[in-house]
């Protein structure tokens, strides 16, 4: 909660029948199965797409320089996974990335995974686990990181960022370990929340035996918006919430703020960015019970409009000045951390009760950035003493670094960090 290359997807390839080869629970690794939908095509140069496309359930593609899934439009739904690496076999590891990368790329064009979900051989599991057959692609996206425990296996050590730093312990913290940390991530954003199951559901099929999901996230009511003509969503507080978000079109800032140059180091996560995922938990009954006026002092935002304080609209530049020392916007605000931005993509969410008859719900936090310390840490540490805490309070955290997106057919998720099987 803070202010603040592609090309069309190609056909199915033809490769060899899955009684010849081993993988995905003995199931093979062909991919002749025809692309469900007839997915409409489009690119990812972070600009966005027509309405029509959108209804159509368009397909996002998935090559490029930069993953997919970061400066894209953002979609409506989101299922987050984090993995524990399971083997210990190196070169085990690596085919599953590259059986990823292919399910992947076909479960993003709107294709079924390997053979599809019927029709192979009946005595072995299917391939696809078919709940999305007949479903559009959804402009479903898939992206990946990789986690600080990671760089601890695999003789891996030498090859972890400076900038990929295990997050402080900041004010108000109240981490549960069994929805932190991870080896690698994959975030799965589409319009369609099935489609976006179905792709976490099928990689950790694939996986089964390398990595095993250590914890996951349904999100819903995007709360950050990468697309400057769009209406800004609103978070559960009913606050609008990302009305300085960088948007996918601004290349500048992205490149400033987001995409990991060359000489930011290591070679391998140029063009990559750097990922923080926070769970917030929401005090939803006690922020409904806080008069209009407070919670308005609170964010430094009126409700309504969205207007900083003393301004008449949303997107007029805020007066930091006239809201109170601890309102979020002021704290938030990169005038008041050395210039700090990042790129947000979080999700609402509502996970039951607690058992004490309050909404287990809040604000699911995704933010990418050039670098973790410059980004994320700085602007979080300013925001100990913000009076939004007193409603809010972060219940889980994971950090993880986001390699470059997949160039073409031939390459693969890691490719560049796991350099001698490139």
């Amino acid at each position: 909660m803070t202010e603040s290359q592609s090309e069309s997807p190609s056909e199915p390839e033809s490769t060899p029948s899955r009684r010849a080869l081993i993988g995905w629970g003995g199931a093979g690794l062909a991919l002749g199965a025809a692309a469900a939908g007839g997915a409409v095509a489009m690119t990812r140069t972070g600009d966005d797409i027509a309405p029509t496309a959108a209804e159509a359930g368009a397909a996002v593609d998935f090559h490029g320089a930069h993953q997919a899934g970061i400066a894209t439009p953002v979609q409506d739904r989101l299922h987050f996974a984090a993995f524990d690496v399971t083997t210990d076999d190196r070169a085990a590891f690596v085919r599953m990335l590259k059986d990823w990368t292919l399910a992947a790329r076909r479960m993003t064009a709107g294709a079924a995974v390997g053979e599809g979900a019927y029709g192979g051989l009946a005595e072995a599991p299917p391939d696809d686990t078919g709940e999305a057959l007949g479903l559009k692609p959804s402009r479903l996206t898939l992206t990946i990181g990789f986690g600080p425990s990671l760089f601890e296996k695999f003789d891996l050590a030498d090859r972890r960022p400076e900038a990929l730093v295990d997050l402080p312990q900041f004010a108000g913290d109240n981490l549960d370990r069994n929805r932190s940390g991870g080896d690698l991530c994959v975030q799965a954003c589409a319009d369609d929340p099935q489609v976006a199951v179905h792709a976490i559901r099928n990689l950790a099929r694939i996986g089964f035996g390398k990595v095993v999901i250590k914890w996951s996230q349904l999100g819903f009511g995007k709360t950050s918006s990468t697309t400057p003509d769009a209406q800004t969503p609103r978070n559960l507080m009913g606050f609008k919430d990302g009305t300085r978000n960088i948007a996918g079109t601004e290349t500048g800032r992205l490149k400033k703020f987001v995409w990991v140059d060359e000489k930011d180091g290591p070679g391998w996560m140029t063009g990559g960015s750097y990922l923080v995922a926070r769970r917030i938990r929401m005090h939803i009954e006690t922020w409904d019970r806080t008069s209009l006026q407070e919670q308005e002092d609170i964010f430094g935002r009126d409700k309504g409009e969205g207007a900083p304080v003393g301004k008449a609209k949303e997107r007029d530049e805020p007066f930091l000045k006239a809201m109170l020392p601890d309102a979020h916007v002021r704290l938030a605000h990169p005038e008041s951390n050395h210039g700090a931005t990042i790129l947000r993509r979080g999700y609402s969410f509502t996970d039951g009760t607690d058992g004490l008859g309050r909404l287990d719900a809040g604000l699911f936090f995704l933010a990418y950035q050039r670098d973790v310390r410059e980004g994320f840490i700085r602007i979080q540490r300013n925001l100990a003493l913000d009076s939004l805490n007193e409603y809010i309070q972060h219940v889980g955290s994971a950090v993880f670094a986001v390699p470059p997106g997949v160039r073409d057919q031939d390459d693969w998720w890691g490719s560049t960090l796991f350099s001698g099987e490139a």
